[in-house]
């Protein structure tokens, strides 16, 4: 126990910037982990799952899977801004003192042990590659309003994976089980623009880290102008009746809501992972995890206000393009184009910040051992690690192909919860373990707002729904067993 619990010293972690081989490129400064941090947080929750949390989920027999929090949703959106503000503090103290790609498993191998670090790292692969395979699917259904708005229609059976149409409580995508071609008596349907969007967006973060982060930049102006036109617009075409009932569901709805859009908020852990490709480490990425919070948060709750004011929370229900569907509902048909537009473009930034996260994490991992070394290799003239960046794009895009978005936010979500709780545990730990050890920042009130933070987070967790519970504790166990037949023997540490 003592070996598996045993902590990688901070010093060993940070790797020397010389070495071409085993370092990636100090390219990013403040601005552009703000920008990284908005490009990640503003995107399919807003644009996609923002509805499911109004109108709540039903299964296709009509029982209900959560409960819809209604206009209320602004509160869902302050529940999780404070939640997430109490784990992003702890974020901040351990990326100063720890400026490494990995993020959550960087600081866990610091904090808690090797065990509970491959258990993060493995996590993290529910936050990244299955979260973004949920991203892929939102930017099809963006990108079908799009051309249906140039008279382009694609057949449903190309733009529908097996699973959503196997999961869906709508009769006509359900129905395409039965109308789709079928080879050998099987239905083929896939999602060919999710798919392409994936081997796009790889195919960019294989040119090196600041070259995606110029076009992230440029991505997060056009999905900030196209939210401000929704607003714009849309405040002018507030029902006052549609805000009543208020809280329909009491503060179940409020709970469940944030539960469902809580995948929005990982943006700032995302930040965490570019620590060793960021200029002054110590200054830079605290500013970059918190200011882009605070400014994410903002954006959720005047957009949740304006969207429950322009329609019905009920006819949000089952709606893959909220935004667009508003503004259409309300006339300004032209203008609904155009956000979905916005919508393309920002969940692009969504699909780069993620992509460019999950590749870092199993770079981190080989590098200590606990994956393979080929998994370790960096490309000899853009420095990224490019084998596991194009590894993670082929297996995103696979998923998008046939997957569901609603089940993967659900397992995304209660991987990053995990993380996010750990994160806070471990700053505790470090303050105990290592008091005069220099934080470049220090988390205000650590005893009381890590503990805080902790506990907002299991309650988040509480929220979703139990199939997503059984699901996370299989995947958890199947690392386990991962990290018995290979990590635990060629750990560099136990070396």
């Amino acid at each position: 126990m003592s070996q598996l619990l045993r902590r990688k010293p901070i010093a060993a972690l940070l790797v020397d910037e010389t070495d071409s081989r085993h370092a990636l490129k100090r390219v990013l400064g403040a601005g552009d982990l703000v920008m990284l941090s908005i490009g990640a947080v503003i995107g399919a929750g807003i644009f996609g799952a923002i509805g499911t949390a109004a109108a709540g989920q039903l299964a296709p027999d009509g029982t209900a899977i959560r409960y819809g929090a209604g206009p209320a949703l602004v509160f869902s959106f302050l529940l999780l801004g404070g939640a997430c503000a109490l784990a992003a503090l702890c974020y901040a103290e351990l990326a100063s003192m720890i400026p490494q790609a990995g993020s959550a498993y960087a600081y866990t191998y610091a904090t808690l042990g090797e065990l509970v670090a491959w258990i993060i790292g493995w996590d993290l692969i529910l936050e990244y590659a299955v979260g973004n395979v949920a991203v892929a699917i939102s930017w099809g259904d963006y990108f079908n309003t799009l051309i249906r708005g140039i008279g382009i229609q694609l057949p449903a059976w190309l733009t529908t994976g097996y699973r959503t149409a196997l999961l869906s409580a709508n009769p006509d995508v359900h129905g395409l089980l039965q109308t789709a071609p079928r080879i050998g008596g099987i239905p083929i349907l896939v999602n060919i623009p999710a798919f392409s969007i994936v081997a796009l967006i790889t195919w960019l973060l294989l040119r090196g880290a600041k070259e995606s982060a110029r076009v992230n930049n440029v991505m997060v102006i056009i999905k900030l102008i196209a939210l401000s036109l929704f607003i714009a617009v849309g405040i002018t075409h507030l029902n006052p009746d549609y805000y009543t009932p208020f809280a329909p569901n009491g503060f179940t709805g409020i709970h469940q809501g944030a539960a469902i859009v809580f995948f929005a908020y990982i943006g700032f852990d995302a930040i965490s992972t570019a620590g060793e490709e960021t200029r002054d480490p110590q200054r830079n990425l605290p500013i970059g995890i918190l200011t882009g919070l605070a400014i994410c948060t903002l954006i959720y709750v005047i957009v949740g206000f304006v969207l429950t004011g322009m329609v019905p929370y009920k006819s949000l229900a089952n709606t893959a393009d909220p935004l667009s569907y508003a503004l259409q509902s309300a006339g300004f048909t032209r203008v609904g184009w155009i956000v979905a537009l916005g919508a393309a473009v920002s969940m692009s930034a969504v699909l780069l910040v993620f992509q460019y996260g999950q590749p870092r994490i199993f770079f981190a991992m080989a590098r200590d051992g606990l994956l393979p070394q080929w998994a370790a290799k960096l490309h000899p003239k853009t420095r990224v690690p490019y084998t596991t960046t194009l590894i993670t794009g082929i297996g995103v895009a696979l998923a998008s192909l046939i997957g569901d978005a609603a089940e993967t936010y659900d397992l995304t979500n209660i991987g990053t919860l995990f993380a996010f709780a750990l994160v806070s545990i471990g700053v505790l730990v470090l303050r105990v373990k290592e008091p005069e050890r220099p934080r470049p920042f220090r988390v205000p009130l650590v005893w009381v707002v890590a503990p805080l933070g902790a506990l907002a987070c299991a309650f988040v967790m509480y929220g979703l729904p139990k199939q997503a519970w059984e699901r996370f504790g299989i995947w958890l166990v199947v690392g386990i067993l991962f990290y018995f037949a290979y990590g635990f023997s060629n750990s560099r540490l136990r070396k």
